[in-house]
């Protein structure tokens, strides 16, 4: 009788001793199956939380620099035909023309300008042809436009506007993705420089200071800026008028 309550003694220890272990080695189990996926929802939400501030970022325009409130009074003081609203679109609508004329590798597309910021545009786009680079401005959006500075130096008056923009930006070289995404946009800043020809006797060469002027009738180029009269249609030609600013720059502020 002794060794029979012995033995369903010792059996019920093993038994109890066998369940501890289980039981130890469920919490063992349940532990580090629990850290890994905390561990696993931590990188989830880091990795969400990345990607969040990586659109929002890509969703915010940039800030420019706000100086139209002081430079245009000083501005329409000197220039008392100066239209502003104008001046702006046409400003917008150049740096719509120069970043499609960069993505069609098609210079002829910028709207007006300079001869040395056409001829700046025509070697941008041979360069990217002669690397066989395509860059490449999706969705463009200007936020904001604003005139950053006001001077006048040297026989010349300049105003620049500075404008928040979006666009998707890619650039492709040899049909594969070098550079930028397709699926984000980026925020810039770019400067569009617009200048006045205050004093003719200032300046001499027009394609070297990059002052050129052409006729507001046909469009050609006028031997100077005493021209009376475009040498190439007739039409007459007011020498000192809106139609004598022009573009001489299109910068992305780095």
């Amino acid at each position: 009788m002794n060794s029979i309550i012995a033995g369903l003694t010792a059996i019920l220890i093993l038994l109890i001793v066998l369940g501890a272990l289980c039981l130890g080695v469920y919490y063992t189990v349940k532990r580090k199956l629990g850290a890994a996926i905390g561990m696993h929802v931590d990188a989830k939400m880091i990795g969400d939380g990345i990607r969040r501030m990586e659109r929002e970022y890509a969703q915010t325009p940039k800030s420019v620099a706000a100086a139209t409130s002081l430079c245009l009074p000083r501005i329409t003081r000197d220039f008392p035909g100066f239209h502003y609203e104008e001046m702006k679109e046409r400003a917008e609508n150049l740096l719509l023309s120069y970043l499609r004329s960069l993505d069609t590798l098609d210079a002829s597309l910028l709207t007006e300008g300079t001869g040395e910021l056409a001829d700046k545009l025509a070697m941008e786009t041979e360069m990217l042809r002669e690397s066989h680079r395509s860059e490449h401005y999706e969705n463009i959006r200007i936020h904001r436009t604003e005139i950053s500075q006001y001077r006048k130096a040297d026989g010349k008056c300049g105003i620049t506007f500075q404008m928040a923009v979006e666009y998707v930006y890619y650039a492709e070289e040899d049909g594969k993705c070098a550079e930028g995404r397709r699926d984000l946009p980026v925020q810039e800043r770019y400067d569009v420089e617009l200048i006045y020809i205050q004093d003719r006797n200032l300046i001499e060469d027009l394609r070297e200071q990059a002052l050129g002027v052409n006729c507001p009738n046909c469009g050609a180029p006028l031997s100077g800026l005493g021209a009376k009269v475009c040498a190439y249609c007739g039409s007459p030609v007011v020498e000192f008028n809106i139609r004598t600013w022009n573009f001489s720059s299109v910068n992305k502020i780095r």
